[in-house]
C-alpha cells in the first residue's frame, strides 16, 4: 500500500520527540496471544475510596507521620489525610484493571482503544499508513505503507512463525531487521 493517510495530528501528537518516529498501533489480536502473559495490569493512582482524594501510603515519605500517630490504622497501608483515616491496600485501588502496561526488552507498551497496544518504544519501526483520526498521528502497523512515516513496531518474535506482517527496521542502525529462521 502507498496512500501514508492523513497525518490528523499535525506533526505534534502521538510522536518520539527525540527521535521523530511515530507511536505504533496494532490490533492486540494481530499478535501471538502468549505474548500478552508478560502485560501488566495498571489499576490506577491510589484513592480513597470514601472522598475520592489521593490516598498515600503509610510508608511513604510524604506522609507526615506525626499527623496520623493518633490516629487508628490497625496495621493498615494507606491512609487519606483529609478524611483522616486509614485503609487497606484493596481498598484503594480499583476492582478491575484499569488497562494494562509493558516495559522490558526496550519496548514501552500501553494498551489503547480497549483491543489495541500502543507502542511508545521500540528497538524497531516500520514504515505505517496514519492511523484515523482515533490516535492522531500514530501509525497503523496493521496497515504498513511504503511512503507512510516511521512508527515505532514490535520485532518478528511477537507474531506467529516469528514473521512480522511488515518490514522491521532497527532503530539504532536503520537496517532491515530479517526474521530469524528456526
Amino acid at each position: 500500500m502507498s496512500y501514508k493517510g492523513i497525518d490528523y495530528s499535525l506533526g505534534l501528537a502521538n510522536v518520539d520527540k527525540e527521535t521523530g518516529i511515530r507511536y505504533g498501533v496494532i490490533f492486540q489480536n494481530s499478535i501471538k496471544p502468549d505474548c500478552t502473559e508478560s502485560f501488566e495490569s495498571d489499576y490506577g493512582e491510589p484513592t480513597c475510596g470514601k472522598c475520592g482524594n489521593p490516598a498515600v501510603e503509610i510508608n511513604d515519605a510524604l506522609l507526615d507521620r506525626n499527623a496520623i500517630e493518633d490516629w487508628d490504622r490497625n496495621g493498615q497501608d494507606y491512609a487519606c489525610v483529609p478524611c483522616k483515616r486509614t485503609f487497606w491496600s484493596h481498598e484503594a485501588f480499583s476492582d478491575e484493571p484499569l488497562g494494562w502496561n509493558y516495559s522490558g526488552q526496550g519496548y514501552k507498551l500501553r494498551d489503547c482503544l480497549d483491543n489495541d497496544i500502543f507502542v511508545l518504544k521500540s528497538p524497531y519501526y516500520t514504515l505505517a499508513q496514519f492511523c484515523s483520526p482515533c490516535v492522531p498521528g500514530a501509525g497503523n502497523l496493521d496497515t504498513p505503507c511504503e511512503d507512510g512515516p516511521k512508527t515505532y513496531c514490535l520485532g518478528h518474535d511477537w507474531f506467529e512463525e516469528q514473521k512480522a506482517p511488515y518490514p522491521v527496521y532497527s532503530v539504532e542502525t536503520g537496517e532491515l531487521v530479517e526474521r530469524e529462521e528456526n
